[in-house]
């Protein structure tokens, strides 16, 4: 079934957590960023219209995922699309709830940073009257939000990703939810994913495959916890996705760094694998004020388009 054929249906009390936790956020959060943040939110994250406007001969700086290879085909010279606004923006967020997303400090986990984001996102962009849907993933596709607008629909994002996420003991392969994103949304759309990228390899050619039809904006939110470890002592720890529990030595120097170049490993082979799929990868700690973050995302995406 197409995502713009499902909506979450979840019952929105009044003064109940997903308004408690909006309110927060428009005076925390979307209050400071109108203060920093001027012009229109629809266009702060896109990189380009979603209307054909039209066809030229490619010039060196243009952007290749604008190639069209139809007619650079039959013309035997490359030519790209150029693109005009289109009066309505249709974004999705594409949210990983995996068991590694509940990682962090037990008051500001990965899963409550996203929760914090996806809803400032869409509150954002659903002010001008654009169209917000989302894809729930946790090693299935758990729950898909049909594209809306309102400060109604916001909530019921909200409300859905305040459901406790449970473990389903197998690792994370994000290939899977940019596999139904792809097949399943077929009108040129903002894509926004977030996730921690902890995953099975092989995401980034599935990410490619997207980016050649959709503007994507990848969000990779980490604890820094999870870079470098603290020394206390004899530890026994979990992987949250499959259950598979060891002890450890945290006053062991040695382990340490090795613990850390592992980690540094990873995060090289995540950023590897997002250049590879040519989409430009930011990164959020649990750490971050989420206006800093969010202010550095929209200039670094701003800085892109000129």
């Amino acid at each position: 079934m197409a995502p713009t054929d499902v909506e979450a249906k979840v019952a929105i009390e009044p003064g109940g957590p997903p308004e408690s936790l909006l309110r927060r956020l428009e005076w925390r959060v979307i209050r400071r960023l109108d203060g920093r943040l001027q012009g229109d939110y629809r266009t702060l994250l896109r990189g380009a219209g979603v209307d054909v406007a039209d066809l030229r001969e490619y010039v060196p700086g243009d952007d290749v995922r604008h190639i069209d290879w139809n007619v650079t085909a039959r013309m035997d010279t490359p030519y790209v699309r150029s693109y005009f606004e289109d009066r309505e923006l249709t974004a999705w967020l594409l949210l990983d709830r995996s068991a590694s997303m509940g990682f962090g400090a037990s008051d500001r986990p990965k899963d409550l940073v996203l929760t914090e984001l996806a809803t400032t996102l869409a509150s954002l962009l659903t002010r001008g009257g654009n169209l917000v849907g989302a894809i729930l993933y946790n090693n299935a596709v758990d729950c898909t939000i049909a594209p809306r607008t309102g400060r109604r629909h916001v909530m019921r994002l909200t409300q859905a990703l305040l459901r406790p996420v449970l473990s389903t003991g197998t690792a994370t392969n994000l290939s899977e939810l940019i596999v139904v994103a792809t097949r399943t949304i077929k009108r040129r759309s903002l894509m926004i994913i977030v996730s921690d990228f902890i995953s099975e390899p092989g995401w980034d050619r599935p990410l490619l495959l997207l980016s050649q039809r959709h503007e994507v904006v990848a969000i990779r939110l980490f604890d820094p916890r999870e870079t470098v470890l603290p020394d206390a002592g004899l530890i026994v720890v979990e992987d949250v996705e499959t259950g598979e529990l060891l002890s450890v030595d945290t006053s062991d120097p040695e382990f340490r760094r090795r613990f850390k170049d592992v980690a540094a490993a990873r995060e090289a082979e995540v950023r590897a694998a997002a250049r590879r799929a040519r989409v430009d990868l930011h990164a959020v700690s649990t750490d971050d004020d989420l206006v800093t973050a969010l202010v550095r995302i929209i200039e670094a995406r701003r800085r892109r388009r000129r």
